[in-house]
């Protein structure tokens, strides 16, 4: 593997015999990682949010088999 950095890109080189399911699954960590940098979010707030999530999916679930 080689690293090199450019002014405002870091470019990562890789040995071309991963399988392509690896390489997606480093892509979407890398991609995570780019979309949270600057959260403010804290993990209160997340458990606030899936907490929410979970409550509107059950209740979904409980009218569609008729509960």
């Amino acid at each position: 593997m080689k690293v090199e950095r450019t002014n405002n890109e870091l470019l990562i080189r890789i040995p071309g015999n991963l399988t392509s399911s690896r390489i997606q699954s480093i892509m979407d960590y890398l991609r995570y990682e780019e979309l949270t940098a600057d959260s403010r979010a804290t993990e209160e707030d997340l458990n606030n949010l899936i907490s929410k999530a979970k409550r509107g999916r059950w209740d979904r679930i409980k009218k569609e088999i008729g509960l």
